[in-house]
């Protein structure tokens, strides 16, 4: 048996134990120590580096890592054998998608910009904001030796009066402070209800003096990132926002390898708590902190996210979906409470969950969907929203078709060797001059914030600069020399974007061929999707309308640089739109307003799903899409034209 100690940037310290042999990886993840790996453990991604301190490993030497660095001490944690005693420096950059979680300002108007501009397009269409959640005031006789009917009734009978229903559910958490509750307030009470037309629930109750506010909960459940919002839930203000990492990263950067890893003896409480203990629950309490917001008095959640994220999320076997036919355990349900998973809110708290679609297009398109409008307009619109998995909506008023591919990580930062979300130190937006090959950038965070990586809407920037630029070729290559281009002893180029000096990190910020090769197969699986889904129905690119973009990549795409690299089609820029994170505005929306949660579920009914491993021509169509901007350079004439 040897120690292991893992070690900090911050000075905090982990320590465990393990057997000769154990993987540094798995010992690291029993120990609930958070270290980024995108691959799952398989030596491919590179993001598991960590720094050997004293000691010694059985490490295998791999391309992620120089013979400098090597020497140095730095291994890749999945390819690390535990045979002695050892401290193991876990830097900030392994676990970013754990400790960069975010509080946003809300005094910045941008960033509730795009709440209130959902809220406007919906009441347009004649959907009332309105839920059935409510705050009462009730006064009731005080018991006396004549009049000794017990606390519960006499409350349940002066509810039965004033709201004029036969049914009032008084639930265990009420009932255990119901007695004092009713004696400070001198039995005059404010009561959260539910009122439906049938019966009544009652969340809470208080002294009659107190200010209550209702507490509502919308999540993004994203395969890499996770955004929050915290309403008032008769006003649809919004109190607080959130956002991080997936805590479930650590066991991979795709939802196959989560349901493989779920499937595992405990994997599926793993994965349970990865999502909720480890990355929900601590934003609630960050968000409520922020605030000065008890998070007992959050009454309802919402959670929009993919149909595996569902599952996991509610500790349900995901395991079916990914075998032929492909089948889920639910596209909606209304059966779940906060008690049921873990969720730190009021334990009485009714969960809605955003209806999926189909196994690989959830309730986060769905949610978008609502956003995006394009249900309710003449016209053609796309919509796509661009996460771990790339998922598309195509109609108008009359239809809806809707489709998913799996573009892999790269839009979050995965598998790009200096790719992070958007977050501080991300590198979100690029130029580079065509002469002097010297980039410009824009980093994430307060002025002077040093580039720690890249972030999806910088890495479209970057390869479209390079192409345009002719520092590489249409295959990703480098065909340019000079200070910022390296090749490695392997022949494999790179571009320096900030030198280390330059950078807020131990080594340069620089993407490679791999990357590029990576990146180009996620957006030919997008332009590809786009292509197959249109050709179902004998459209194509030119009868779009308008393109809705939406996902948490960046401040948002340049879409003429997306246009340059082949992902999106080539039609005028006007008709493109970003609308930011959808799923976490439909989610917001679902739970502020009752007819829109019923309107999502009717759009959800009503979509045809198309499923693209079933469709022969797709994977032509990808392949020929793997290139820049494609194989086909006559699908984008403004781009040769440049």
């Amino acid at each position: 048996m040897f120690k292991v100690t893992f070690a900090f940037e911050d000075g905090s310290v982990v320590e465990t134990y393990a057997n000769t042999g154990d993987n540094l990886l798995e010992i690291a993840r029993e120990a609930n120590v958070a270290i980024d790996a995108p691959c799952s453990g398989n030596g491919a991604c590179g993001k598991c580096r960590v720094q050997l301190k004293s000691g010694e490993l059985d490490a295998k030497k791999t391309l992620h890592i120089s013979d400098e660095e090597f020497e140095e001490g730095w291994r890749l944690a999945c390819m690390s054998k535990i045979i002695a005693d050892v401290e193991i420096l876990v830097p900030d950059i392994a676990s970013a998608y754990k400790s960069r979680m975010k509080v946003a300002d809300l005094s910045s108007r941008e960033e509730i910009a795009i709440f209130e501009n959902a809220k406007r397009d919906i009441q347009l269409t004649g959907i009332e904001l309105k839920n059935s959640l409510d705050v009462v005031e009730v006064k009731m006789n005080p018991p006396t030796l004549d009049d000794t009917m017990p606390d519960v009734e006499r409350l349940t009978r002066a509810l039965r009066k004033f709201m004029n229903l036969k049914r009032v559910r008084i639930p265990y958490t009420v009932l255990r402070k119901l007695p004092d509750v009713l004696r400070e307030g001198n039995f005059s009470v404010k009561c959260v209800l539910r009122t439906t037309p049938d019966d009544m629930f009652v969340y809470d109750v208080f002294d009659s003096r107190e200010d209550v506010v209702i507490g509502g909960l919308a999540v993004d459940i994203g395969t890499t990132t996770v955004s929050a919002v915290l309403i008032n839930m008769e006003t649809g203000e919004i109190l607080a926002k959130s956002s991080a990492g997936n805590g479930q990263i650590r066991y991979g950067a795709d939802v196959i390898n989560r349901i493989i890893e779920a499937a595992k003896p405990g994997g599926q409480k793993k994965l349970q708590d990865a999502v909720i203990k480890e990355t929900i629950n601590p934003m609630i309490h960050e968000m409520c902190r922020s605030i000065g917001f008890p998070k007992e008095r959050i009454y309802r959640m919402c959670v929009a996210s993919n149909t595996t994220m569902n599952h996991l999320f509610a500790g349900i076997n995901a395991d079916y979906l990914r075998m032929e036919p492909y089948i889920p355990a639910f596209f909606k349900t209304n059966s779940l409470f906060a008690s049921d998973v873990g969720i730190e809110i009021n334990q009485d708290a009714h969960i809605i969950i955003a209806p999926n679609i189909g196994s690989y297009v959830g309730g986060d398109i769905t949610a978008g969907t609502m956003v995006s409008m394009i249900w309710n307009r003449p016209e053609f619109s796309l919509f796509i929203d661009l996460g771990t998995n790339g998922e598309l909506v195509f109609g108008n008023s009359d239809f809806m078709m809707s489709c998913a591919c799996s573009a892999g990580p790269a839009f979050e930062g995965g598998d790009i060797s200096c790719g992070m979300r958007a977050t501080d130190g991300a590198i979100e937006a690029c130029t580079i001059d065509k002469e002097t090959m010297e980039p410009s950038y824009t980093v994430v965070g307060d002025p002077g914030t040093k580039p720690v990586g890249l972030c999806g809407s910088g890495i479209i920037d970057v390869i479209s600069e390079l192409f345009m630029t002719g520092i590489i070729n249409p295959k990703g290559k480098f065909v340019r020399e000079g200070k910022r281009i390296r090749h490695d002893h392997y022949g494999m180029g790179s571009y320096v974007i900030a030198f280390e000096e330059e950078a807020g990190t131990t080594k340069d910020v620089e993407i490679t061929e791999v990357d590029i090769d990576n990146f180009i197969r996620a957006k030919g699986a997008i332009f590809s999707a786009i292509r197959t889904m249109l050709s179902s129905l004998d459209f194509d690119v030119s009868m779009i309308d308008d393109v809705y973009v939406a996902g948490g990549i960046g401040s948002g795409i340049n879409m003429r640089n997306a246009v340059n690299i082949g992902m999106f089609p080539d039609i005028p820029l006007e008709k493109f739109h970003y609308i930011g994170n959808s799923s976490l505005t439909g989610a917001y929306l679902m739970l502020l307003s009752t007819p829109a949660e019923k309107k999502t579920y009717e759009l959800a009914s009503n979509m045809t799903y198309l499923e693209l491993s079933a469709v022969p021509t797709y994977m032509d169509e990808f392949v020929g899409a793997c290139f820049i901007p494609h194989t086909d350079a006559s699908m984008f004439p403004s781009v040769t034209q440049r």
